[in-house]
């Protein structure tokens, strides 16, 4: 008998950020919310009829105007970015960053109220929402992105009510529906058709990509970009290289880098292709490297990276193109990484609401690794994802507050991530059954994560909790992986604290459990409740002792402040083997100065913030000469 589990759902709060559908897996049953049992597959249906009350209209009318004034605003921080690059403007461009994150839920708060002024007592009417979320339906229906102002009015709906369960009448509850199918919409591009001359073909390219400062030598670029794609195809064996090149017209930004993202065609194949554009000093823009393995343009959009600005007139057709050229990249981490994290959200509960409906049996268990101190992990083995729940309380040596622990999140979630931290998303109040978990994890939930956790008859609510891609534990990773692959991890791991300090960013605890081994053999940080800024951070030497014995001793003999920090002593708490500690001091070594810790701190302080491509050395172009790149 196949069993399938029912949707479960999100209670969301006033002032909350979940905006998605989500809920708990119940086999055989239905959820019952307002008096409406949902089973799976749950598909939304339009009210047929238009509404008589005049006020029904102004209040769906309303929503659709504030989505659009959302979306402009959003826009008008986007285009922004081109003219960050072209002056090289890399502290407004992080502002602006910033900016864009929090203005979703500034706009919900500004709609919600507009909303109860216009209402009034009707505010909270059920009956008045169930008429305006299909006048709403019926106003979006033919727009491209109607499922971004879907999830808008849910969050208003929800914010409203405050609802434990969903109710179908005032949300769209479309769980069993891929919702970029319906897009054949094409996004803006340019076409170009490939002839025996490359370097002509690309100069083309750049010219139909001008910007407000100069390429610093286009026929260079030019050539530059065509000598790469040459070497990078030639296992292309048996047809030309290419025979066209397509680029999406609108150019993303993010960092200090502008990209040209496309396709290119062979007679019978097709790569991703995207050109890296640097702005250098005095010298002009030029570009920096070429990417046409499908893995590399798929780290460049993927969940360890800040989020890009892409002045797109539409979301959905742009996503469909870029889900072409990376069809493993989940839709959710599409939209997220195009700056649309709501819907990034919305669109991951989606799809883990339909795994859920092939995996009705399967339970969640505690995440490989070691037990957290602060967090209780747990995963579904057969999904790609970890729930992340703040205990209640931390075991010694924590010293640390839950609210800290948030703040940590929260400051990771707004910084430049570099390609070395994951991106948590914060969920609130998500209904399970008991029996989605096995029982060794529904103790440790319901003994220690009591401020986590709520216990509702045969139900589960967690209240609060970050979810995260899985990665798999360095610790466990360097026990597993051929000796070859585990050395690569090591020195990549010691590559991410480099690159972490640079961008301001000082893991706390370093040791190899708090990092994880991507699919891409990436080294990434996933445990924040220690993390702090490099500039917050005091980075001593170790006092000479005083007596022989006091260096013999488990106690310190010198006064530890609250930031102080001592790299010396890192090889001794990691617990290093003889191997792993000369390998990293060989490559490595600084990681374990104090003084090359001060002179980062110095350097950040003074403003200065490391350029760290994000693609690998391979794929970049030679240096122009008297080009410096460290």
């Amino acid at each position: 008998m196949l069993t399938r589990p029912a949707p479960y759902y999100n209670r969301v709060k006033a002032g909350s950020d979940t905006d998605v559908t989500g809920g708990a897996c119940v086999p055989d049953r239905g959820v019952l919310a307002h008096g409406h049992r949902l089973r799976w597959p749950y598909t939304e249906r339009m009210e047929p009829t238009r509404p008589t009350d005049p006020i029904v209209l102004q209040a769906a009318e309303l929503v659709v105007d504030a989505f659009a004034d959302y979306d402009a605003r959003f826009a008008d921080i986007t285009r922004r970015a081109r003219r960050r690059f072209e002056r090289r403007d890399w502290a407004g461009a992080r502002q602006d960053a910033v900016a864009r994150i929090g203005l979703y839920d500034q706009c919900i708060a500004e709609t919600f109220e507009r909303l109860e002024r216009r209402l009034g007592g009707r505010m909270f009417s059920r009956s008045l929402w169930t008429q305006v979320r299909g006048e709403y339906a019926r106003l979006i229906a033919e727009k491209l992105d109607a499922e971004l102002n879907k999830t808008f009015f849910n969050t208003l709906t929800r914010r409203a009510f405050k609802m434990r369960g969903v109710d179908p009448s005032i949300e769209f509850v479309a769980l069993d529906i891929e919702p970029t199918d319906r897009i054949t919409h094409p996004v803006a591009r340019h076409s170009y058709v490939a002839g025996d001359d490359l370097s002509r073909l690309f100069q083309r390219v750049l010219a139909d990509y001008p910007f407000a400062v100069p390429y610093a030598n286009p026929a260079r670029c030019a050539e530059a970009t065509a000598a790469a794609l040459r070497l990078r195809l030639r296992d292309w064996v048996g047809e030309p290289p290419m025979v066209a090149l397509e680029l999406l017209q609108t150019v993303f930004f993010r960092e200090r880098r502008a990209y040209l993202v496309g396709r290119l065609f062979g007679r019978e194949r097709h790569s991703p292709f995207v050109i890296a554009l640097v702005n250098e000093d005095d010298a002009g823009i030029r570009v920096d490297a070429v990417l046409t393995d499908r893995a590399d343009v798929s780290v460049l959009f993927g969940y360890t990276r800040s989020y890009f600005h892409a002045d797109l007139p539409t979301v959905g057709d742009a996503v469909v193109f870029l889900r072409g050229l990376l069809p493993n990249k989940p839709v959710a981490e599409l939209y997220t990484v195009l700056g649309r994290a709501k819907q990034g959200k919305t669109e991951r509960y989606r799809d883990f609401f339909h795994h859920l409906g092939h995996h009705g049996e399967e339970r969640f268990v505690h995440a490989d690794g070691e037990r957290g101190m602060v967090m209780a992990v747990f995963t579904l083995p057969s999904y790609p994802l970890v729930f992340k729940l703040i205990r209640d309380k931390f075991a010694f040596p924590k010293n640390i507050a839950r609210e800290q622990v948030r703040e940590k999140y929260d400051l990771v979630f707004r910084h430049d991530r570099i390609g070395r931290l994951v991106d948590a998303q914060e969920f609130r109040h998500l209904r399970f059954s008991r029996r989605q978990f096995t029982d060794e994890l529904l103790a440790e939930l319901e003994q220690g994560c009591r401020h986590s956790v709520v216990f509702d008859g045969d139900d589960l609510v967690i209240v609060h909790c970050y979810i995260e891609r899985r990665l798999r534990p360095l610790n466990l990773y360097l026990r597993e992986a051929p000796p070859e692959n585990a050395r690569a991890a090591l020195l990549d791991y010691g590559q991410a604290i480099k690159d972490l300090a640079r961008s301001n960013i000082f893991p706390g605890d370093l040791l190899f459990k708090n990092f994880g081994i991507s699919g891409a053999g990436r080294a990434v940080f996933y445990d924040y409740d220690e993390l702090c800024l490099v500039t917050e951070c005091r980075f001593r030497h170790i006092p000479q002792a005083r007596y022989e014995e006091d260096e013999f001793s488990h106690e310190t003999w010198y006064h530890v402040g609250e930031n102080d920090v001592f790299p010396a002593q890192f090889p001794r708490f990691l617990g290093l083997a003889a191997e792993q500690r000369a390998l990293l001091l060989d490559v490595h070594g600084e990681i374990f100065d104090v003084d090359w810790w001060q002179q980062v701190r110095t350097d950040l302080l003074a403003g200065a913030y490391a350029d760290i491509p994000p693609y690998p050395e391979s794929a970049r172009l030679p240096a122009p000469r008297g080009v410096d790149r460290d």
